[in-house]
């Protein structure tokens, strides 16, 4: 694309409407960017945000059809008519995307290299296949891929979640395109890496002078990444402008409840976080505020701990409902070749912490960092190397199952994907009122039916959705029905591993809501899991920050994310996004 083309303006997309036989999709969108705009396109799960990047890049399933003008530089006619040949030529050349998972997007059968050059090999950009492949070494360099000479030759299941989100950009890339397609490229990566590829894609299409169309339901890499931003609901903009004027001066009450929801820096007169329901309370963030930064250094030094030392988390003198001491968990590893030897990995080194009964205990750290086999291990589901565990009464370490009849009863877990915990084919009565039929537990029939009852009420779902699926609910609503199924046996702990991170904004407000209602209603000690620090920070009163199988920092949450005293706390606080922190930076 010459420059003269891009003075023209680089896409301009007008009442597009997107449509099965029986439904509108999306209704009457409009776009206009000239080369070099970041525009944000935020929406939750429905509002149309991925059907329009479909549409956009001429890939809209079987059965659903567009209709209304998209144009795009250096192309005459209406690209909603245009053929398949005559997309195949635009799409990975002049209009690229990365998707949201990058595994599933990358072919596992082929090197990450030859991938990135068949991509320009297929457009004939390069003037050779050894060319290509050159380049395609070079572009896995300026995506910042350690040793891109060794990347080139993985294939990628042999490459780290960000490492593929680097490949994958690296081939949206590699045939400068004019317009950059990113639709929720981050959502699945932990904190440290989100910040990295965010940078790493601002700096991109910075030096490229590239478009970027960034779709996301997260507001604060909105206000990290773009200049505009365009608000969906149910398939229309309702809301479009600067970032800065849309964050801080909300029009819709869709956007400003938006905004409040995933704003966890605000609470309402009880401490509540907002939700679209209760915004019209909200304020929205000032851009002028004088906001706290993390400090580079730490102000106060601390002496090192060593494995079996972590700071002291409870006061009180009382016995804690859990107790981990010198926590070890290793397991082995097959040999890699014939007469190789055999390794180990371990996942917890030397862990140790106490939870007072009633406290609201985080447990911080990224992927690999010990967080999912401490998880198992206090839940019985795995046994420590060595070491001492004990939860409400019950000692972990060296029992037998039928030894752990009372754990189940005191310990219930609420997990990330509600989807893959709850079987599809019970109806919503029976998979609540499963813990009731522990051994040892008798229950009559019209116990159990007001029981479920009960808990329906508890977590705010209406008394007919006993009879109905798992599939008939919303993401929220099936996050309610395994907090009713972990409660209906009244324990005295309750496990939350990331259960609100594959929720939207609004929802995720609710259900937070809802977890810290029932903690103080049923007097519960919550141990609440998740990479999301914001999250963590406003639920827990104490924190432990893993990594590698350790814990390198406790200590009461204000403690940990005001004063952060260990090098990786401090990256993992830097590294997260608010809303607020997001905009005074602009």
């Amino acid at each position: 694309m010459d420059i003269q083309q891009k003075a023209a303006g680089l896409i301009e997309v007008k009442n597009l409407t997107v449509s099965t036989t029986t439904r509108t999709l999306v209704s009457n969108f409009n776009l206009s960017m000239q080369p070099g705009d970041r525009v944000g396109l935020i929406g939750e799960s429905g509002s149309g945000k991925s059907m329009t990047a479909s549409a956009l890049m001429g890939l809209l399933p079987e059965g659903v059809s567009a209709q209304g003008s998209i144009s795009f530089a250096g192309h005459e006619g209406n690209l909603v008519d245009a053929s398949d040949r005559q997309w195949q030529k635009i799409r990975g050349k002049e209009m690229t995307m990365v998707f949201q998972e990058p595994l599933t997007a990358l072919n596992p059968l082929m090197k990450v290299g030859p991938q990135v050059a068949e991509i320009m090999t297929s457009h004939k950009t390069v003037a050779s296949r050894s060319a290509a492949r050159e380049r395609a070494v070079q572009m896995l360099e300026s995506v910042k891929l350690p040793d891109p000479q060794r990347a080139a030759r993985a294939y990628p299941h042999q490459l780290s979640g960000g490492q593929r989100q680097r490949a994958m950009l690296a081939m949206a890339l590699a045939n400068n395109p004019g317009l950059l397609l990113c639709d929720e490229p981050t959502t699945a990566l932990d904190v440290t890496v989100q910040r990295q590829v965010l940078d790493l894609i601002l700096e991109s299409v910075t030096e490229r002078g590239t478009g970027l169309l960034f779709i996301t339901h997260d507001l604060s890499v909105v206000a990290n990444v773009c200049d505009r931003v365009l608000v969906m609901n149910n398939g229309q903009v309702v809301e479009e402008g600067s970032t800065e004027q849309v964050f801080t001066n909300p029009q819709h009450p869709y956007t400003r409840g938006l905004l409040a929801a995933s704003d966890l820096n605000a609470t309402d007169e009880q401490g509540r976080l907002f939700t679209v329901a209760s915004a019209a309370a909200y304020v929205p963030p000032n851009v002028s505020e004088d906001l706290p930064v993390v400090p580079e250094e730490p102000v106060v030094v601390l002496e090192e701990r060593t494995e079996t030392e972590a700071a002291p988390t409870n006061s009180s003198e009382a016995e804690p409902v859990i107790s981990v001491k010198d926590l070890h968990r290793s397991y082995p590893v097959a040999r890699s070749t014939l007469f190789g030897k055999p390794s180990e990995v371990h996942a917890l080194r030397g862990v140790s912490f106490d939870v007072a009964a009633g406290q609201r205990f985080g447990v911080v750290g990224e992927s690999g960092s010990g967080k999912s086999t401490l998880l198992r291990i206090l839940a019985g589901l795995d046994q420590p190397t060595s070491g001492s565990v004990k939860v409400a009464g019950n000692q972990i370490n060296g029992a037998k199952e039928r030894d752990l009849v009372q754990l189940r009863q005191q310990l219930q877990i609420v997990f990330q994907d509600p989807m893959g915990s709850l079987d599809p084919r019970m109806r919503v009565r029976d998979i609540i009122a499963e813990p009731l039929l522990a051994p040892g537990q008798k229950m009559d029939s019209a116990r159990q039916r007001k029981l479920v009852a009960q808990m329906l009420g508890a977590v705010g779902l209406p008394q007919d959705a006993a009879e109905r699926f798992p599939h008939q609910f919303s993401g929220g609503q099936r996050q309610r029905i395994s907090i009713a199924r972990a409660l209906i046996c009244e324990p005295r702990v309750l496990v939350a591993d990331e259960p609100v991170s594959a929720l939207d904004v609004s929802v995720r407000a609710q259900v937070l809501n809802l977890l810290s209602d029932l903690v103080d209603d049923y007097q519960l000690t919550l141990v609440f899991v998740s990479h999301d620090l914001g999250v963590v920070r406003h639920l827990c009163d104490n924190v432990v920050v893993m990594t590698n199988g350790q814990i390198v920092e406790s200590g009461s949450t204000e403690q940990i994310y005001e004063n952060p005293q260990h090098d990786y706390t401090r990256t993992l606080v830097n590294s997260s996004m608010s809303l607020r922190n997001e905009l005074s930076l602009r």
